[in-house]
């Protein structure tokens, strides 16, 4: 029989100037030297959904919730490797790429635009990611 070999422990944070998770998980998980950040929606630091504001209000909400995230665990855009994002309307799909450009600079991860039909809080946005750690980097 093979060795048995304990799997590495994930290190769960929450982003100390994020409202904690509503739901049943963390902002972001870090094993390995991958952080996985949860899917960040358009909700200010009060915990507020922002989703009666404009597309571009919620997509510099929701990045700046991003940057949170990658601070909690010592890291900074340029960690990004991956970054998945899901819009409702997905003639939004210029508007998002125009902020986030700016947002991101020359670092250019992976990413995958979807559309989808209805996101929580009736948000029009929705940001996960994936990035490295400074242990990695």
């Amino acid at each position: 029989m093979g060795q048995n070999v304990l799997a590495p422990v994930p290190e769960l944070t929450n982003a100390p100037d994020l409202t904690p998770p509503l739901g049943h998980y963390s902002h972001v998980s870090v094993v390995g030297g991958t952080a996985y950040i949860s899917g960040q929606l358009p909700v200010n630091a009060q915990g507020t959904p922002i989703t009666d504001q404009p597309f571009e209000a919620q997509v510099e909400q929701t990045l700046s919730n991003m940057d949170s995230c990658l601070a909690a665990v010592g890291v900074d855009r340029s960690a990004l490797v991956q970054v998945r994002v899901y819009v409702t309307d997905i003639q939004a799909w210029g508007a998002f790429d125009k902020i986030y450009s700016s947002w991101i600079g020359s670092h250019c991860p992976a990413r995958a635009v979807a559309g989808v039909k209805e996101l929580h809080f009736g948000a029009a946005v929705e940001v996960e990611a994936i990035a490295v750690t400074r242990d990695t980097l």
